[in-house]
């Protein structure tokens, strides 16, 4: 499709044998299969309504030039039947992030037909059997559904000679989910439907990026919405390196957050108004913090305390430890610190959670309890919907987050060579100038300690975005919202909207 397509032809040659096309690998060839389908019919009981839908989990080869086939991607389909025109009917592509996680998450826990439960109170799932049940949350009253896990993820895999690092990065993880999303389109007859991209953590990543791979170029394919759950579109908003100040803003209004839920802000400042604290929270990161962690060491002793002391009141750390890190509040360190003197630590994607470690005196939690506390669920239904519901027979396993990808992934989003950070609002700023029906929905959550509410925000305050198309909504949980069910609930109802009002 671009250039991860054209580079895996290219054959360096010398001499006589320059000219003659390389010999083709027909053992290697052969050892790949056709790629595989499970196909079954379901009903689903939706808001009073008894839907009809296909299921289609299947392999999806992208191929090269010469027609051989490069990687399989591994999705499910819904598409709903008995339509008299599906190209009226939306399709909404859902993605998860990592870099490297599969689609599970959002395919369990928020808008496919099945859905996992935990509990709302953020305590932890424990030991199975886990409750699966038909999801009243699902989107399929509104939309058809394709899950989709990313080359390296899930079944999804790279094949024949190729290597997954050719489909590991920003370009090359966005061009070939875009190769994905042309095929589906052409197989399934829906080049004319409303297109929605909807993804969570770094798959809002993926889909800022997906804006400039299919709306670019004359080959573009229009989009109707994008939906970014918990995103992180400027990294430098949630990278914490020397001198890079811009995260210490970005966590602030979160860490604060957090600390009003486990009852460690002072509450009785803001008269126990949430709402007002938020909206106090961002307001001091950009007009008092901000100026501050500029001025550096140039603060003097007084100044540095005062803002110590005001912080104090925010997050429920001491304002000796806060003036001990220079103004400047890691969050992993926060995480450890909050809760320490009750002996606990809180969780990175949902501060709610509470875990218990071994120790007090470390800076650094052991593990995080939000994720811990519920991953083992999502991992045992997605294995059991696939295989003993759509009776996918794959013995390899599914990958749910696997740090290959990770590990080997491309940050040169630019292809420029120098070191930078990712930024791929500018391509989403593009898309909606360039598309001016396009529209966007922000879904964060107030307990997010991994892609902080104030840092999207940030990042879509400016790069260029349409903020009169942009859809704000937040929620009283943290990364995965839908894992408190009135959350969940919210969460599909906005979305629901959202597309309903975008086509």
């Amino acid at each position: 499709m671009r250039g991860w397509l054209f580079a895996i032809c290219l054959v360096v040659s010398s001499g006589a044998a320059f000219a003659q096309e390389a010999p083709k690998d027909d053992k290697k060839t052969a050892e790949i299969p056709d790629p595989s389908t499970f196909a079954s019919d379901h009903t689903l009981r939706l808001k009073e309504t008894t839907i009809k839908y296909k299921t289609v989990a299947s392999e999806t080869y992208l191929r090269d030039e010469k027609d051989e086939p490069m990687a399989s991607i591994f999705s499910v389909s819904y598409v709903r039947d008995g339509l008299n025109d599906a190209t009226q009917r939306p399709v909404t592509f859902v993605f998860n992030g990592g870099p490297g996680s599969a689609s599970l998450w959002l395919h369990m826990g928020a808008f496919g037909p099945k859905q996992v439960i935990t509990p709302s109170d953020a305590e932890g799932v424990g030991a199975p059997p886990y409750t699966i049940r038909d999801n009243q949350n699902s989107l399929l009253d509104v939309t058809d559904l394709v899950f989709i896990d990313p080359v390296g993820t899930g079944y999804s895999r790279p094949l024949g000679d190729t290597e997954g690092k050719e489909f590991y990065g920003v370009n090359e993880d966005a061009e070939s989910i875009a190769e994905f999303i042309r095929l589906w389109l052409t197989e399934n007859g829906r080049w004319n439907s409303p297109k929605f991209l909807a993804g969570e953590s770094y798959g809002t990543t993926r889909a800022a990026a997906l804006t400039e791979k299919l709306q670019g170029g004359w080959n573009g394919i229009g989009l109707n919405g994008v939906i970014l759950i918990s995103a992180i579109l400027d990294f430098q908003t949630a990278r914490f390196a020397p001198g890079n100040d811009t995260a210490h803003l970005s966590f602030f209004p979160t860490e604060a957050a957090i600390a009003w839920y486990h009852g460690k802000a002072d509450k009785a400042k803001w008269n126990n108004d949430f709402a007002a604290f938020v909206i106090d929270a961002r307001t001091y990161a950009i007009e008092t913090l901000a100026p501050a962690l500029i001025r550096g060491s140039t603060l003097s002793d007084a100044e540095e305390t005062q803002i110590a002391n005001e912080m104090s009141a925010y997050l429920g750390v001491s304002a000796e430890w806060i003036k001990l890190a220079n103004l400047r509040v890691d969050p992993t360190r926060f995480r450890k610190e909050l809760l320490r003197r009750e002996g606990y630590t809180v969780g990175r994607f949902d501060g709610r959670y509470k875990g218990i470690d071994s120790e007090g005196t470390s800076d650094m939690p052991e593990n995080d309890p939000s994720g811990y506390g519920m991953d083992v669920a999502y991992v045992a239904a997605i294995n059991d919907y696939l295989t003993r519901e759509l009776k996918v027979d794959f013995t390899r396993p599914y990958k749910v987050l696997t740090g290959e990808p990770g590990s080997q992934w491309n940050w040169d989003m630019n292809n420029r060579g120098w070191p930078s950070y990712v930024n791929v609002t500018p391509w989403l700023g593009k898309g909606m100038r360039e598309n001016p029906d396009l529209k966007v929905l922000l879904a964060s959550g107030w307990y997010d300690l991994a892609t902080p509410f104030f840092g999207a925000e940030m990042s879509l305050y400016k790069n260029g975005v349409v903020l009169d198309r942009v859809q704000f909504d937040y929620y009283d949980a943290g990364h995965m919202m839908y894992l408190k069910e009135k959350d969940g609930e919210k969460l599909s109802q906005d979305v629901r909207d959202f597309i309903e009002a975008a086509h």
